[in-house]
């Protein structure tokens, strides 16, 4: 039997990370979305994990139970985070699952360690593009700490009307409305100031009012040389699901895989689609096999023309 997923901490660079573990085989490594944390993955890592693979679920830096400090919270700097996490754990390396910012975060590190990247899977993936929703694009405006720190004030009382809305939804097969719930969810984390200003600096570093100011789009190309699964949700309200056209355009060789009436957590909509996805993509890719002189070959490459505006 696979070891059972247990919550376990870790101190790297002098902060606590905290992580959720389990199961025997091929490490898969799940990066959850900005304001959540790694249970977002609980409805999947189980399955996942009795299925032959080892589940590394983090709590990204400023988000969940790991630490908050005053710090880096660039995509760069959490890239390198995960790299960090991964060799503490002892583990060379992984499939790269990343959701929403988790995404970016993914596809940052296969650029930066692509030795370390076999396979990548993006999730209602940021970094694709600047069209983000105007809720977030909002939060970047100055004053928005004193708008949060409103939110989070009330956002017991907040959080129980969205689960009403989205129970009622589920009753009556709306299932776009689980986001409301997990976004009430992500207003109860920010009740902590420094959860609060690591939002934002999370935020800041990759978004400004006009949406996503830091994309992968100029170097997309050189993720055809890694097996690249991209998962979306057709009533996807906060990165568009034209996005995952745009990569299907640069990288001829993607999987992309649409789960009709999902919104931005298609694994949370439909987690038997998605785990059934996922294992299918393992079992009939091979990993990457990192190759110095082809990456260089790759990179002397003018690559795609810059995207207008």
């Amino acid at each position: 039997m696979p070891s059972p997923v247990v919550r376990e901490t870790r101190v790297v660079h002098g902060h606590r990370r905290s992580f959720l573990i389990g199961g025997e085989g091929p490490p898969l490594l799940l990066v959850h979305g900005i304001g959540n944390s790694s249970s977002t993955w609980d409805g999947v890592l189980e399955r996942l994990a009795a299925a032959g693979h080892t589940v590394i679920a983090p709590d990204l830096l400023g988000h969940g139970s790991s630490d908050k400090p005053r710090g880096d919270y660039s995509i760069a700097g959490y890239a390198n985070g995960m790299r960090d996490l991964l060799s503490v754990l002892d583990v060379e390396q992984a499939t790269v699952v990343g959701h929403s910012l988790g995404g970016g975060i993914a596809l940052q590190f296969a650029y930066q360690f692509p030795e370390r990247c076999q396979r990548l899977v993006l999730v209602g993936s940021g970094g694709l593009g600047p069209e983000l929703s105007a809720t977030l694009r909002l939060a970047t405006l100055p004053g928005s700490e004193l708008v949060l720190t409103g939110l989070a004030a009330v956002s017991g009382t907040l959080r129980s009307g969205l689960q009403a809305v989205a129970d009622l939804g589920r009753a009556t097969g709306w299932r776009q409305v689980r986001d409301l719930a997990t976004a009430g969810d992500a207003l109860l984390a920010l009740r902590d100031v420094e959860a609060r200003r690591a939002f934002l600096r999370t935020l800041r570093s990759v978004v400004d009012a006009r949406g996503q100011a830091v994309t992968a789009l100029d170097r997309l190309y050189l993720a055809d040389a890694v097996p690249m699964l991209v998962v979306w949700g057709t009533r996807d309200p906060i990165v568009p699901i034209s996005h995952a056209d745009t990569v299907r355009a640069r990288v001829p060789g993607v999987r992309v895989e649409v789960v009709e009436g999902a919104g931005h957590w298609p694994h949370l909509d439909d987690p038997d689609r998605f785990v059934t996805t996922l294992l299918d993509f393992l079992a009939t890719t091979e990993p990457a096999a990192h190759d110095r002189a082809s990456w260089r070959a790759l990179l002397a490459q003018p690559g795609p023309a810059p995207a207008g505006p």
